[in-house]
């Protein structure tokens, strides 16, 4: 790969000083990094720092998220935080004669300090060197602009307000400008850039000029220089100069959530045992108890070794019916051809119809059945051949599903780990973490019927740090996310009983009481509509709740906050559509914890691997002035599987959120357990994205 640049596609993984994918320094460029690729990215020059997180959502789709430190760029701040998403569409691809073109926005929801919009070319001439020109408008039309288009409001702090709202009349008016330049690779590892910037940085040098700011910039050249070097893979670290005067320095590093981190650790599965055509009719086992019980011994003795838990077992004379439960592998076709394998090797030669029905928490959730004949003539053919033979079922529809093995229940799981708790865009610090040890144990008492409790400790950090009050004028339902975070505990996570249960084809119930999650106790009901090849599913939740004691013990405090009173009642109606090709989109409507009314919008992308990214939004009935800074919730939602890290199968990943702010409107309850969590991933849409597991 010559330097950091790709150059079949017009792909890269450079980012420049605002984090995004371009070989220059400012200014952006129609490059996009390579499908699936997360950069984080940190740029420091004096007085100015941005720090930048990058996924490229599709081949022709980026978006990024970033947070800004100036220094006394205002009296009213040490230094001014500033948190800001981008967002960059590839209308055209490159060809032999034209250049690709991209549209972006940058800075389109937030404040507006950094706000500019753009619409870029870029050529590659030969192996090593790439040219770039573009048209700017809001900061990338400050310098020297050549026409005006409409009106722009300028970016003021007496205008920013409680901000974070969508800036429509503002997005490509104002000044426009032209922008360019140019990258090229020295060597493999090296490489130099250029641009004339249309970014006259006004503000910062409107700022110069107070005697109070801190801040000190002077414009003298609208010429960029930079020096990048790869130090590693997927780490690139660049000097750079801007504007005549300032000096800084980044540092990139990336990586591709479809490559593993490390090599597979997985053992290999069993081949497929190919019957002996003369068996086939043999009946004579039917008669043999010892033969019957070699069948259940040796299939169970395997499985185990498979790391797949044996629910129940049937073996008749043509059929054969196993219930698993997958809590080892991330997809379930993985685990779904590893137990037809160890069919075909320890059932009877006679037995020609092999059923596998996977359940969670208790609930049976799809069947999925096999002519062992096909299963010995597709085992070397393409993965899709097998999945046209296979037949997925609702497991209420077909039946006659094997019973627990005796002495299955009650079952006792338990794990003790440590965990980060963190606490983000504090403008005190805009980090901070504790790290506690949680012990947790689920009792499985019978079938769906959960006991789940969990406890931590912290073991260091600093969230007991955290010292500013919320300022909310809703009902505090989380803005006093530092009271329960402060609690070094050990505290009471979870305790909680839970039934999960089947009510009829496609239909799903699940109802827990007790000690919900860290901030609120109660009661949560909810059911799932969810045929099991179906792409849509609808769900319905009614909670009831009452806040926790911060303590996190066994209390319980008053709904009265400074804000209003927490209602009891919440919940919401929810609709889910996977769109295929690992996107996914989730709206639910209803009533949130304050007691505004609204919608939330969630858009994803899942990896087979198990990676997932996603965005969310959510709009009620309260005013922004209401909601305060931020205007609305919003932000960006992630998992990373543990196995990706090890190379060990397993199904643990790693959660979080990160919202720009933490404010009370627009908060849903947590609830461990969700039913469409629960039972999507073992129905046909999600098991055929990932059926190329399925021989693995």
């Amino acid at each position: 790969m010559p330097g950091a640049s790709l150059a079949d596609s017009l792909t890269t993984t450079k980012t420049n000083n605002y984090g995004v994918p371009s070989g220059l320094i400012d200014m952006p460029t129609a490059e996009m990094a390579p499908d699936s690729e997360f950069s984080l990215t940190v740029a420091h020059m004096p007085g100015y720092t941005k720090s930048t997180a990058t996924f490229q959502i599709l081949p022709w789709l980026s978006g990024s998220f970033r947070y800004s430190g100036i220094d006394g760029l205002s009296p009213a701040f040490r230094i001014y935080y500033d948190r800001s998403f981008d967002v960059r569409i590839r209308l055209l691809e490159e060809t032999d004669y034209l250049p690709a073109v991209a549209v972006g926005l940058q800075d389109f929801l937030g404040t507006g300090v950094l706000s500019g919009e753009y619409i870029v070319a870029t050529k590659q001439l030969n192996n090593r060197l790439r040219v770039t020109g573009g048209i700017g408008w809001g900061r990338l039309g400050s310098y020297n602009s050549f026409a005006s288009w409409r009106n722009r409001q300028p970016f003021t702090f007496a205008g920013v307000g409680t901000g974070g709202n969508f800036r429509f009349s503002d997005y490509f008016s104002g000044r426009m400008a032209f922008f360019g330049g140019l990258t090229y690779d020295i060597t493999d590892k090296i490489s130099v850039s250029a641009e004339y910037s249309s970014d006259a940085y006004e503000f910062e040098e409107r700022q110069t000029a107070n005697p109070a700011a801190a801040i000190s910039f002077n414009h003298k050249s609208p010429w960029n220089f930079g020096l990048t070097y790869r130090a590693a893979e997927g780490v690139d670290v660049r000097l750079y100069s801007v504007a005549g005067t300032e000096i800084g320095a980044s540092v990139s590093l990336s990586l591709n959530v479809k490559k593993p981190a490390t090599p597979s650790l997985e053992q290999a599965p069993l081949p497929v045992a190919v019957r002996d055509p003369a068996a086939i009719n043999d009946l004579g086992w039917t008669l043999d108890q010892n033969a019957q019980q070699k069948s259940y011994r040796d299939f169970t003795t395997l499985l185990a070794q498979e790391q797949i838990e044996l629910i129940g077992l049937n073996i008749s004379e043509r059929s054969a019916h196993a219930l698993i439960e997958n809590d080892i592998y991330i997809a379930d076709a993985q685990a779904l051809g590893r137990t037809f394998r160890v069919l075909s090797r320890t059932m009877p030669a006679s037995v020609e119809t092999l059923h596998v029905t996977v359940t969670r928490n208790g609930l049976p959730l799809s069947t999925t059945t096999f002519r062992r004949t096909d299963l010995e003539r597709l085992e070397n053919a393409p993965a899709r051949d097998a999945l046209a033979a296979a037949v997925m079922t609702d497991s209420l529809r077909f039946g006659d599903i094997p019973a627990p093995l005796p002495g299955y229940y009650p079952k006792l799981e338990w794990k003790i780990a440590p965990f980060a708790r963190t606490y983000t865009f504090d403008p005190d610090q805009p980090f901070r973490a504790d790290v506690r040890l949680r012990a947790r144990a689920d009792w499985h008492l019978g079938k769906g019927w959960i006991v789940t409790g969990s406890s931590s400790v912290k073991l260091f950090g600093n969230l007991d740090h955290v010292t500013r009050v919320s300022n909310s004028l809703m009902p505090h339902v989380r803005s006093n996310a530092a009271l329960y975070n402060a609690k070094a505990g050990p505290t009471i996570d979870q305790l909680t009983i839970a039934k999960y249960s089947r009510h009829g084809p496609n239909i799903y119930s699940r109802l827990t009481a007790g000690y919900l999650e860290m901030m609120y106790a109660g009661v949560s009901g909810e059911v799932l509509w969810k045929p099991v090849d179906s792409r849509l599913a609808f769900g319905a939740e009614v909670n009831f709740v009452h806040p926790r004691d911060f303590d996190q013990l066994f209390g319980l405090r008053t709904r009265q906050t400074p804000g209003g009173v927490i209602p009891h009642w919440n919940g919401h109606v929810s609709a889910y559509y996977d769109f295929q090709n690992g996107f996914d989109a989730t709206v639910h409507a209803g009533r949130y914890l304050a007691g505004d009314w609204g919608a939330t919008l969630e858009v994803a992308r899942s990896f087979s691997n198990g990676w997932r990214f996603g965005a969310f939004a959510t709009k009620t009935n309260v005013s922004s002035a209401t909601f305060g800074e931020g205007s609305f919730d919003k932000g960006i939602f992630f998992s990373i599987p543990l196995t990706w890290l090890i190379g060990q199968p397993t199904r643990q990943t790693y959660s979080d959120t990160i919202r720009p702010l933490q404010r009370d409107g627009g908060q849903r309850l947590n609830v461990d357990g969700r039913l469409y969590d629960v039972v999507n991933d073992a129905h046909r849409p999600s098991v055929a994205e990932s059926w190329g597991k399925f021989w693995r």
